[in-house]
């Protein structure tokens, strides 16, 4: 089942995507269901914006895939290396992203994300994905000189706008095969398997709860393959998983 939040006669709605219409939700469905209200929407005729604003946080995992580390001269973390985005950084499929006078370096990070439906604390492998509502798109924008110069990347990471999500939450998602795919203006940057990933979904989960409690409507950014670069105004950043669609931004100046 696909959810899309979105914008429809000055109010903003939920509803599952059903061919080209959407079948309109009474409420947010991690919270109230999906009890529908018997209405529905032309696709066309909405503004979709990004599927979740986490209440309390946005986690993300550094450095999990392998290529990726090499690129960046890193070494693999043995354990998940976590660090948060902030909940204002989080902005919707075909808003700007804007580069902010403090950085000359920007730079895109095509990511999976889960998003988590149920509170987990101290949650097992075993059973994490239980724990999951759904799936979406990130990229995990990034300030790169600051985050070399900072010496931690909670500037470099949660700017405003540098973490767009969407476009729709898929409650089920195949791993098998899938691949994230990163464009700019049109080329391919990054392409790579999600199975290439060094730590799992279910093994992020279980140990970032084990830290701390993960509520619902936290979002998990599970890391980027190899293929990422810098963007400059005007360019265009679309970011592709296998079976979640395509997420679609462009790049501004403040």
């Amino acid at each position: 089942m696909r959810i899309a939040r979105f914008s429809h006669n000055d109010s903003i709605k939920f509803g599952i995507v059903d061919g080209r219409e959407l079948v309109v939700l009474d409420g947010d469905p991690m919270f109230a269901g999906y009890e529908t209200t018997g209405e529905r929407v032309p696709l066309a005729e909405v503004a979709l914006l990004a599927p979740v604003i986490p209440r309390s946080k946005v986690v993300c995992v550094g450095r999990n895939y392998r290529e990726h580390a090499a690129e960046l001269g890193n070494e693999v973390p043995v354990e998940p290396m976590l660090f948060f985005k902030p909940n204002t950084s989080v902005i919707g499929p075909n808003d700007a992203i804007v580069r902010p006078t403090q950085t000359t370096f920007t730079s895109f990070e095509g990511e999976l994300a889960a998003v988590i439906g149920r509170i987990a604390k101290n949650v097992p492998a075993e059973s994490a994905l239980d724990y999951v509502f759904g799936y979406t798109i990130a990229n995990d924008v990034t300030a790169r000189d600051l985050q070399k110069t900072d010496g931690q990347w909670a500037r470099a990471k949660g700017f405003d706008t540098f973490c767009p999500l969407g476009p729709a939450i898929e409650t089920e998602f195949a791993f098998d095969g899938a691949r994230i795919v990163t464009r700019l203006n049109g080329e391919v940057a990054q392409d790579g398997p999600i199975s290439d990933m060094i730590h799992s979904v279910a093994d992020i989960i279980a140990y970032a709860s084990a830290a701390f409690t993960l509520l619902p409507g936290d979002v998990i950014l599970t890391g980027t393959p190899a293929g990422v670069g810098p963007f400059v105004a005007g360019d265009v950043i679309e970011v592709e998983i296998t079976g979640l669609g395509i997420l679609r931004n462009v790049a501004r100046d403040a």
